[in-house]
């Protein structure tokens, strides 16, 4: 499936545009991120069940209510990283979701081991994914490895979620793609017809 779009002269490029849209396509069938950073699942626009279309329609609209209801949605998750993949800024997320997951682990070992990937990935000079935190966060991490919990990523975590929130995050809601997105899930939620006959239309 892919999504009408249309361009606007200010923050999208032509070809960012159409990168965001056929990435969004993608991500209505299924996701392309990874077991480490969480398994995003299926990501379906048309439900054979009214009632399942309504509630998916719910979900993308509450993604531009607030970026924790963004990243508490699997289904937001997968678009907002489609999103940030046409920016070249996919390692925030990626960092962040690696952190949830992280956090999660009871082994001591596993811990200290999955501890020591992550830095290698994300945090230290010349990482594959490395993210944008300043020197003093990045060597507070590196001392917090020397004895590994499941808080030892808590502040550079914390500074990839608010740079993605006020940077990212407001140029994903703008972005063509999501408009239009949001424009048939506000349409699936304003028909009758996406309701049962036992469920009365609130407005």
């Amino acid at each position: 499936m892919v999504l009408p779009i249309t361009l606007v002269n200010e923050g999208v490029s032509f070809d960012r545009a159409k990168e965001f849209k056929t990435r969004l396509g993608i991500f209505l069938h299924k996701s392309d991120l990874s077991s480490d950073t969480g398994n995003v699942g299926k990501f379906e626009w048309n439900s054979k069940h009214s009632k399942e279309s309504r509630n998916f329609s719910e979900d993308v609209l509450g993604w531009r209510e607030s970026f924790d209801l963004l990243l508490s949605s699997k289904n937001g998750v997968a678009a907002f990283h489609a999103f940030l993949k046409t920016e070249f800024s996919e390692e925030n997320l990626e960092f962040w979701l690696a952190c949830e997951e992280f956090k999660k682990i009871r082994s001591a070992s596993k811990l200290a081991s999955r501890a020591q990937r992550i830095f290698e990935e994300f945090i230290c000079n010349e990482a594959p994914k490395e993210v944008n935190i300043d020197h003093e966060t990045r060597e507070l991490t590196r001392m917090n490895l020397q004895a590994a919990t499941a808080t030892c990523f808590d502040v550079a975590q914390g500074k990839t979620r608010t740079l993605m929130e006020k940077d990212s995050y407001p140029r994903f809601l703008k972005s063509p793609a999501y408009q239009d997105l949001a424009a048939q899930a506000s349409s699936t939620t304003a028909s009758p017809s996406s309701c049962s006959p036992a469920e009365p239309v609130h407005t």
